[in-house]
């Protein structure tokens, strides 16, 4: 057989299997060794809400260049069984021309993959593991990939070696028997989809999760404290802290709950300990009347939220753009606040710093809308610029003078006192007060402070953070995108550059307060856009609207997840509408 077309920059794969199969273990190897050739990739795991016996695949994308995005389609297919497979073929369907790998053993393939353009090959997984004492199928899996894109073998037993040593020497000579015999009976298919040399095999990849990275960039930002209550897909969030925060000198408390969570680090940030906490949809929820606490007491927190599928328990393995409007509009009266959303793995490391950034200098709680799609993703990425922001609460000084936690500044910011400061005694809580903390019932106190904390807001220059626009200015079509979609659109975008309508790409990293004047600006001359987002009801395209005026033909590309929206669907959604 002759080996099938395919874009050589661009190798896609899908390891499947139940539970505990290791398939995630499989894709991870791959994707590591991949990073040591100097090529670029990522992983994103597909699982049931099953610890063991649901469904598990590795879903990776090997490249030359920054892959920001899941492919739609998969060149290569290895099925260790097909339990459950009706929960995951649909959505990892193989190219026209790949080729599935599959166990006789383990039955016929299902009706969904027979109707795919591919190529299916038995091979017999559990023989071949059987063959070596201590033989996992993963192994032969990893073997068949790594012959099939090319990847270099010293490569992948260095990753073999540095996962399995801890084990012991055994352990990792079974991993290389069954490596070798995957890669032999691959050998036999006669069909490979190799991918080019990498374009500077001595340059350095971070691997790193989405989760990892918010993490870093909270611990960049200042933070010293974080306090959590385990939550899929938000937990790896706390795994990272937990060691990172001990080893300058912080410390993480695991919580009995969210809304313990969340008022503990509220106390550690009055304190003076800049404070994060993590957790997904069910727990923002838990969590809305202490966010409306430290707005109103104008206490610094970071609040990650890893977004699921909802509403309540919903699919929590799975990704969704759903928990905008409680991160926006959830809290009970006029509570100012900051909402932010990272663009992509890499920039996870950024929206960490900048959130802490923000909620430091404004004195106020700031949620980082995160997803699944990024959060638990591993991706392979340059090593990025280390940002450096000069964040420092405004310090209270002692004069002498009675001192106003709350008083009235130019800039909306007060300055902030740390327990135990002589002459920095005041009150905080939730209640309306004077400039002083007293409680108030005053209408002048409340019309004061409401102005003070809106001010703060109005004034504060979040720079060019807002977002992002790439293409030509002069397109007047426009990809109108927030957060984790970015990557997608990205790819959308050089879609379109290569056969398709002139298109320009807007997308917000900045959802609350609105960027309204950015926005308008990079919008002008704009006559069609279309608006992406991974939410049922188009509560982006809302959140935009509610904001400013949109004067030009409209088209909305949204849905629920977990099925995610990728870039040939947004480039073919542009052209069919150019076309019209």
């Amino acid at each position: 057989m002759n080996a099938p077309s395919h874009d050589s920059s661009n190798v896609s794969f899908a390891v499947v299997g139940t539970g505990g199969a290791g398939a995630i273990t499989a894709g991870s190897i791959l994707l590591e060794a991949a990073g040591k050739t100097g090529w670029y990739g990522l992983l994103n795991r597909s699982v049931g809400p099953q610890i063991r016996g649901g469904e598990a695949a590795a879903l990776v994308r090997v490249s030359t260049k920054s892959a920001v995005c899941m492919s739609r389609k998969f060149n290569i297919l290895v099925a260790i069984d097909w339990k459950n497979a009706d929960r995951f073929v649909n959505v990892m369907p193989v190219a026209s021309g790949g080729l599935v790998v599959c166990d006789p053993a383990a039955g016929d393939p299902p009706q969904a993959v027979l109707d795919m353009d591919c190529t299916i090959v038995k091979c017999r997984i559990g023989e071949l593991a059987g063959s070596v004492k201590g033989g996992r199928e993963n192994m032969i899996a990893v073997g068949i990939v790594a012959h099939l894109i090319g990847l270099p073998m010293n490569d992948v037993m260095k990753i073999v070696q540095s996962k399995l040593g801890k084990k012991g020497e055994q352990a990792v000579e079974i991993g290389r028997a069954c490596i070798n015999a995957g890669v032999q009976a691959a050998v036999e298919f006669g069909k490979t989809y190799l991918l080019s040399p990498p374009q500077d095999s001595s340059k350095d990849h971070w691997l790193i999760t989405g989760n990892e990275a918010v993490g870093l960039g909270a611990i960049r930002g200042g933070v010293r404290f974080a306090a959590a209550y385990p939550i899929t897909p938000a937990t790896e969030v706390l795994e990272y802290l937990t060691p990172a925060l001990v080893s300058i000198g912080g410390a993480l408390v695991q919580a009995e709950d969210e809304l313990a969570s969340i008022n503990m680090i509220i106390g550690a940030s009055f304190g003076g300990r800049p404070s994060i906490t993590a957790t997904s949809g069910p727990g923002l929820s838990l969590m809305m009347e202490s966010l409306g606490l430290a707005a109103a007491s104008e206490t610094p927190i970071v609040v990650v939220d890893v977004m699921r599928v909802g509403p309540s328990t919903g699919i929590a393995t799975k990704s969704e753009q759903s928990d905008l409007n409680i991160a926006v509009y959830g809290f009970h009266g006029d509570a100012d606040h900051v909402v932010i959303a990272p663009l992509g793995v890499a920039d996870c490391l950024f929206a960490g710093q900048w959130a802490v950034h923000i909620a430091e200098t404004l004195q106020t709680p700031v949620i980082v809308l995160s997803d699944q799609s990024i959060g638990q993703a591993r991706v392979l990425i340059d090593t990025p610029a280390n940002v450096s922001f000069l964040t420092q609460r405004k310090p209270f000084v002692n004069t002498g003078e009675e001192y106003k936690r709350y008083g009235l500044t130019a800039d909306g910011v007060s300055p902030m006192a740390i327990p135990g400061q002589m002459g920095g005694q005041y009150t905080a809580d939730g209640l309306t007060h004077s400039q002083r903390g007293t409680p108030s019932s005053s209408s002048r106190d409340q019309h004061e402070q409401m102005d003070k904390r809106c001010n703060k807001m109005d004034e504060f220059d979040f720079g060019d953070y807002w977002g992002l626009c790439e293409g030509d200015i002069e397109n007047d079509t426009v990809i109108l995108t927030w957060g984790s979609l970015t990557g997608a659109a990205h790819e959308a975008l050089e879609l379109l550059e290569e056969n398709g309508p002139p298109t320009r790409l807007v997308s917000l990293r900045q959802i609350s307060p609105f960027p309204i004047e950015a926005v308008k600006n990079v919008l002008k001359g704009a006559e069609r856009v279309l608006f992406v987002e991974q939410s049922y009801s188009g509560q982006f395209y809302r959140h935009v609207r509610s904001n400013i005026d949109l004067p030009f033909d409209i088209h909305k590309l949204n849905r629920e997840g977990p099925n995610v929206i990728g870039p040939e669907e947004i480039a073919n959604k542009i052209r069919d509408w150019k076309d019209q």
